[in-house]
């Protein structure tokens, strides 16, 4: 008797398995984060469909529901060679894989959060721009792993506009001014955060700076890790890209 299942999924990550096999792990739309065995897989003309960000048609099967089982594979997006030639993009594909892989526990259902990779995928993949969506994307990861951002009002007066700030102990916005005597213990919150604009390149470096600080304090310091480092990476990338000087807008 087997267990099995179909399934779409993005590659997370692909290592080898003897000589040409290789353990890919994938975010799948209603299994989550999950792994399984794949012949034949690092031979020269298959490897580029397991690199991390393709979309993938997956069918897994094992003897027992713990095994790590075996996958096939067929491509839906190749999302992964879409963005090669474009190294800020290919950053951000790189940053969202490896937090998926080390944030998510195995097996557990995300279709909302898997909703919104497909949704920055699709716009790394194209011609829109992406650090306002890249940044949802990571507010939604914490809210995903049951730390989201409260955003919704100041945690001092109350009020719903002129949001500025984010409390770094508690993750509730601070509206401009509510707190003059702390602003600069608090974290600057951009707009893209609060509505659909595109941020600048220093609003994108403190949004970053933003959800990676939640993602260390309530993910990975539990866990004794560091941000993976091609979401190091992605911060350094984004402080460099700065003009000199410049203010958040």
């Amino acid at each position: 008797m087997t267990v099995a299942w179909d399934d779409e999924g993005i590659v997370l990550r692909a290592r080898r398995h003897g000589e040409t096999a290789l353990v890919v792990s994938a975010f799948t739309f209603e299994h989550g984060r999950h792994a399984g065995w794949i012949a034949g897989a690092a031979a020269s003309r298959n490897r580029p469909l397991y690199e991390p960000g393709n979309r993938l048609q997956l069918h897994w099967q094992a003897r027992l529901e713990d095994d790590l089982g075996r996958f096939t594979a067929e491509p839906i997006d190749a999302f992964a060679a879409r963005v090669l030639d474009r190294p800020d993009r290919l950053a951000a594909m790189a940053a969202a894989t490896a937090l998926l892989e080390t944030a998510l526990a195995e097996r557990e259902a995300h279709p909302t959060l898997y909703a919104g990779l497909l949704r920055l995928f699709a716009t790394l993949a194209g011609d829109e721009h992406w650090r306002g969506f890249y940044l949802r994307f990571e507010a939604l990861l914490l809210a995903e792993t049951g730390f989201a951002l409260d955003l919704e009002r100041c945690a001092v007066t109350g009020r719903a506009d002129q949001l500025a700030f984010v409390s770094p102990r508690t993750g509730r916005a601070v509206a401009q001014g509510a707190a003059p005597d702390y602003e600069d213990r608090l974290l600057p919150l951009p707009p893209c955060l609060l509505d659909a604009s595109e941020p600048d390149a220093a609003a994108f470096a403190q949004g970053l700076q933003l959800t990676g600080h939640f993602l260390e304090k309530h993910v990975y310091h539990p866990i004794d890790q560091a941000l993976p480092p091609a979401r190091q990476r992605l911060a350094q990338q984004s402080e460099e890209a700065k003009p000199l000087g410049s203010e958040a807008r």
